[in-house]
């Protein structure tokens, strides 16, 4: 299924007419060539070619369109006109093969392989010159020498004055075509029809994580990944047909390219997606990276996407036939030199679309700055449940994970209410970038658990109560109160004090109130007494205040049931929760109005 619509998206794109979008053909790939070897027809050197411009702060080679490179193994195979300088022009490197031949040896030998007819092109007859001679003294002078044998870059060649490179000749893009007439034969496993089998397919690039020259999804390399007797054959074990092994390897590499606005990274899962179809409203101006993804160059795309999305469902404004348009999305992680899919899934943009939005919907809770995100990517809120915010510390798996919950509208895996609520009781008294103290229950975090509740109610619970975006008073969830209460006994602590404390109930008492309220609540009742008495000296009216809202908040709890013991992780996200809506509840000004943020803010 994922290797049919791989090939079936490359079918689509390989018949476009424009070249910044169109793939290539069957035999040909792009690729990135700094440097070009100009040629007189008699071989000799005319000059070197650096095709590299500045972009940004990096050196970014001119794309072509050349010959498919060869799998790269421990041996020595070159590729057709093409390669790295030790190939191309001979630079002597440390050799790592046994191999007989030389790279510059395979390089020629590749070439004088090529029928009678194209070896007389008179593009080949230089390069073949050129090779026979071995004179490269000219590319020595050039001021970018040292850079090359520091780094063998790629090299190709062309005649002097032409435009193209000596490979993109038709005849070598036919030959280039050509099956290959002693591979075996078997049926296609994607197109199913009998054809030549790719034994080796091309590394996939561009997977965070992966090796960089690039991984595998299909490979065997053991006996015990074999099968029916096809001992050290490779593809054949599983048989894909060369143009659909083609197809879907460039179709991939094309979506995993850098820059591509096909590519989210969200955790060490690398998710790629598209459509089968014209999808103008999710695949035009907005796709799924502006939804899930962060751009950093532009903060507010997030929210503009999910606005156009809003009012194009809610208007209806989508096409009915754009509403059957299916998107896949794949997610890959690494694994070793293989590829693991972490999760496959399609849908029409019908279902995809309010997922999203729901995603979004249940995210939204009161925020405590301005600067907040409306609609924080996923890349911010993994962040935000890791050890100091540092994604190194992420919880393998859990991104994919998330990905496939928002996408097919699951509840959230339990794994990210437990690093949430993690983080939650033990964030240690920090200060943040504002250089204030930093929240055991911060905005992005409040958010997480937000949207956890929410959905694991929806789907266990439904029809319950779910927890609003701002706080609510008519609640009356015994962990909800208790976090409420928590809150107040925190702020009537800094008012009886009259000034910020360097040290809080907070700090002492935070992590295991939460996990085991029966322990800490009781002294923490004691410890309000002497904070409302010294209030009671200090502000009469701020006193009544406070004693009104903890009357308020103790009317919810059950007094005969008095304090659980031990709270289950899903009750210590709603202690969380209740305790930072009350905490935002302090700060709201009684004129604001209610916060009921919606996507179209």
């Amino acid at each position: 299924m994922i290797l049919h619509e791989l090939v079936h998206y490359y079918n689509r794109k390989s018949l476009l007419t424009d070249p910044a979008h169109r793939l290539p053909v069957f035999g040909l790939e792009d690729k990135e060539i700094p440097f070009i070897v100009e040629l007189r027809p008699d071989g000799t050197l005319v000059q070197l070619v650096d095709t590299r411009t500045l972009e940004g702060k990096r050196l970014r080679a001119q794309s072509f369109l050349v010959p498919r490179g060869e799998k790269k193994t421990s041996g020595v195979r070159a590729n057709l006109f093409w390669d790295t300088a030790n190939y191309a022009v001979g630079l002597e490197r440390e050799r790592k093969s046994n191999s007989e031949l030389t790279p510059q040896q395979a390089f020629a030998a590749r070439i004088e392989a090529l029928p009678e007819a194209t070896r007389a092109l008179p593009g080949v007859a230089a390069v073949r010159a050129a090779l026979q001679l071995g004179d490269w003294v000219l590319l020595h002078r050039h001021p970018a020498w040292p850079e090359i044998v520091e780094k063998n870059p790629v090299f190709s060649f062309r005649l002097a004055g032409e435009s193209q490179l000596v490979c993109q000749h038709p005849d070598i893009a036919r030959h280039c075509a050509a099956s290959d007439p002693d591979a075996p034969r078997a049926v296609c496993l994607v197109e199913g029809t009998e054809q030549p089998v790719q034994r080796l397919h091309t590394a996939i690039k561009g997977v965070w994580g992966a090796r960089s020259s690039g991984a595998n999804i299909v490979s065997f390399n053991a006996r015990a990944f074999e099968s029916y007797g096809k001992t050290e054959r490779q593809g054949e074990n599983a048989p894909v047909g060369e143009r659909a092994a083609f197809a879907y390897t460039t179709a991939l590499n094309h979506l995993l390219a850098k820059g591509s606005r096909n590519r989210v990274q969200v955790g060490d899962t690398s998710a790629v997606f598209w459509a089968d179809g014209a999808a103008p409203l999710f695949d035009g101006d907005f796709n799924l990276a502006d939804f899930l993804g962060e751009q950093p160059d532009q903060p507010d795309r997030g929210v503009q996407a999910v606005q156009a999305l809003y009012r194009a469902l809610h208007s209806g404004q989508v096409p009915v036939g754009e509403r059957d348009v299916r998107f896949f999305v794949l997610g890959l992680a690494p694994n070793e030199a293989r590829i693991s899919v972490r999760f496959w899934l399609h849908a029409p943009l019908s279902d995809l679309a309010p997922r999203i939005l729901r995603h979004f919907a249940d995210l939204r809770v009161v925020r405590r700055y301005d600067s907040d995100p409306l609609t924080p990517s996923l890349h911010q809120l993994l962040r935000c449940i890791c050890l100091q915010e540092d994604m190194k510390h992420l919880p393998p798996r859990i991104g994919g994970e998330w990905v496939r919950s928002i996408l097919e509208g699951l509840p959230f895996p339990m794994s990210v209410l437990n690093a949430a609520v993690i983080r939650c009781r033990t964030e240690q008294a920090a200060r943040d970038q504002r250089g204030q103290q930093k929240d055991n229950v911060p905005y992005l975090r409040a958010a997480v658990i937000k949207a956890w509740l929410n959905r694991w109610i929806r789907v266990h619970h439904p029809g319950g109560k779910e927890f609003s975006v701002a706080l609510d008073t008519d609640n009356c969830d015994v962990p909800y109160r208790l976090g409420r209460l928590f809150a107040a006994y925190e702020r009537i602590q800094s008012d009886s004090a009259g000034r910020d404390l360097n040290r809080t109930i907070r700090d002492a008492y935070f992590g295991s109130a939460m996990a085991t309220p029966a322990s800490v609540f009781p002294r923490l009742m004691r410890l309000n007494q002497h904070h409302m008495r010294d209030l009671r000296r200090s502000s009469p009216g701020l006193h009544a205040i406070r004693d009104r809202l903890l009357i308020g908040i103790a009317d919810g709890i059950d007094a005969a049931k008095s304090f659980p013991s031990v709270m289950r992780l899903p009750d210590q996200g709603r202690f969380a929760l209740g305790y930072y809506h009350q905490r935002q509840a302090f700060f709201t000004r009684k004129d604001a109005g209610p916060a009921t943020a919606t996507p179209e803010e």
